[in-house]
């Protein structure tokens, strides 16, 4: 496992090209040949998750040329969406980005914060979550996201309040996602709650959590930092789309 040092390694945010190579440069593939594999939609040296799932697609490394791989995985009018390397294209296909996100990792536990329990969200919450991520995550939760990790919420008065879960996954990295926190319920510190009981249970059980972020989240990003949370390099996010089938 990759632990050594850090906060200090990652404090100062570099350009990915100039980094050594690491497992977390490439995580939608890394997930998806590991801890992900049963999940793995895959041709060759693109895999991705299925739509129901996640709307994530990677290739084993940038420049990949698979055009009948990328034909069997996204149907044509559809969207994925890549982090880190990208493959080569051909017309009919549409790549924007890159948005540069702040990838953050945490090594070490957080000091617990107080406030009411945390429960397993199970399958008779998912209503509840699907309600709760449409209003406030609504454009990478989908109706099976839940089937890529375990998933923990605050209930407040009968109603999900705030939830946190696990989606990429590889043998010593905990991806941490679905930060959500109802408005009604927003600045009673359920988000920081959450994030520091999930990221010292990973980091129980011998795995480092990690988590991206936009940089234009500077309140989600401050929650992090105060989490115990460092950055990495940025990492690219890109938008995949398959042009419509003509006629």
């Amino acid at each position: 496992m990759y632990t050594a040092n850090l906060p200090e390694a990652f404090a100062e945010r570099m350009p990915l090209q100039a980094m050594t190579a690491h497992i977390l440069d490439n995580p939608i593939w890394e997930s998806l040949v590991s801890r992900h594999q049963s999940l793995a939609q895959r041709e060759g040296d693109i895999a991705r998750y299925p739509p129901a799932v996640a709307p994530f697609l990677a290739v084993a490394s940038a420049g990949i040329k698979a055009d009948a791989a990328l034909d069997a995985l996204v149907p044509p009018g559809d969207s994925v969406y890549l982090l880190g390397p990208t493959p080569s294209l051909t017309p009919g296909w549409s790549l924007k980005g890159p948005t540069l996100l702040a990838q953050m990792v945490c090594a070490e536990r957080a000091a617990e914060v107080e406030g009411p329990p945390i429960i397993e969200l199970s399958e008779a919450h998912r209503a509840d979550v699907l309600v709760l991520t449409a209003r406030v995550y609504p454009h990478y939760f989908r109706p099976r996201t839940v089937e890529m990790g375990r998933y923990f919420g605050i209930y407040q008065e009968g109603r999900l309040a705030a939830m946190i879960g696990e989606r990429m996954g590889m043998d010593d990295w905990q991806e941490i996602s679905a930060v959500c926190t109802d408005p009604a319920y927003n600045g009673r510190g359920y988000a920081r709650r959450l994030l520091a009981w999930l990221s010292n249970d990973v980091l129980d059980h011998g795995r480092t959590p990690f988590l991206h972020v936009s940089h234009e989240n500077h309140r989600a990003k401050r929650v992090y930092e105060q989490g115990g949370y460092a950055y990495r390099p940025d990492i690219a996010f890109w938008s995949l789309r398959r042009a419509e089938r003509a006629g």
